[in-house]
């Protein structure tokens, strides 16, 4: 069964940045779309930022310009880079990744705080 294993969470304080990992089971390029989710106390979760196969992204009006996601295939690893960290970044951040004979199950997530 395909897997991904979240991880970098953590506390920091606001306008600071953290880099989530997301770690595969299997190459990226068996992967058609890795996505980022975050889900904060009482919310439900959402999307937050995406990346393609062929390295196209998409990113919610909430992180755009501030989140960046990016990819090291070699280590079959997407990340996720936030910077200018805010108290409404809070939530516990999960991927997911889509693609053929994938099933799209969730991880256990990673949490990330920010305080204020």
């Amino acid at each position: 069964q395909v897997q991904q294993v979240e991880s970098g969470g953590g506390l920091v304080q606001t306008g600071g940045s953290l880099k989530l990992s997301c770690e595969a089971s299997i190459s990226i390029h068996s992967i058609n779309t890795v996505a980022w989710y975050r889900q904060a106390p009482g919310k439900q979760r959402a999307v937050v930022a995406t990346i393609g196969n062929g390295g196209n992204t998409y990113y919610s009006d909430s992180v755009k310009g501030r989140f960046t996601i990016s990819r090291d295939i070699a280590k079959n690893t997407v990340y996720l880079l936030m910077n200018t960290l805010g108290p409404e970044d809070t939530a516990v951040y999960y991927c997911r990744l889509f693609g053929p004979g994938i099933s799209g199950s969730w991880g256990q997530g990673t949490q990330v705080t920010v305080s204020s």
